[in-house]
């Protein structure tokens, strides 16, 4: 089962921390772990953007330095209720689902120029964001 989201302006780089904390859990355990980090209950393991990042005491799977990315957990909710809905869809067991796979593309780069002295103007670059998760039925 399958569910995308498409051009969301959120970031890439805390996307991908979410993606990797959620992927191979259960859609309610997922569930459970992304409403926690929305009310700053559980941070998100940061592997590769951790440069700067503070440690704390509540990050599992044996990594220190993590964040709190609610933009980012409040996106991956709403893609768990249409994953969720797809696989009600289609006659799944959701208790036996698993999520298999969580991808994050870069999107379309938000392109603005902020004003600057002496009338000059400097690049502002946003990126916006692909997400797709997939979750298969039967793996214990």
């Amino acid at each position: 089962m399958r569910a995308a989201l498409r051009e969301k302006n959120i970031s890439p780089k805390h996307s991908r921390e979410v993606a990797l904390a959620i992927k191979g859990s259960s859609i309610e355990k997922a569930r459970e772990f992304l409403e926690n980090v929305i009310a700053k209950r559980l941070a998100v393991p940061y592997r590769r953007y951790n440069n700067e990042v503070a440690h704390r005491s509540n990050i599992r799977d044996g990594f220190f330095a993590g964040r709190f990315p609610q933009k980012a957990a409040k996106e991956f909710l709403k893609l768990l209720d249409n994953l969720e809905s797809n696989a009600e869809y289609k006659g799944m067991d959701l208790d036996r689902l698993r999520i298999v796979s969580a991808v994050v593309h870069r999107g379309t780069k938000l392109e603005r120029f902020t004003p600057r002295a002496m009338g000059r103007a400097s690049p502002k670059i946003g990126m916006l964001v692909h997400i797709e998760l997939v979750a298969k039925e039967g793996l214990a």
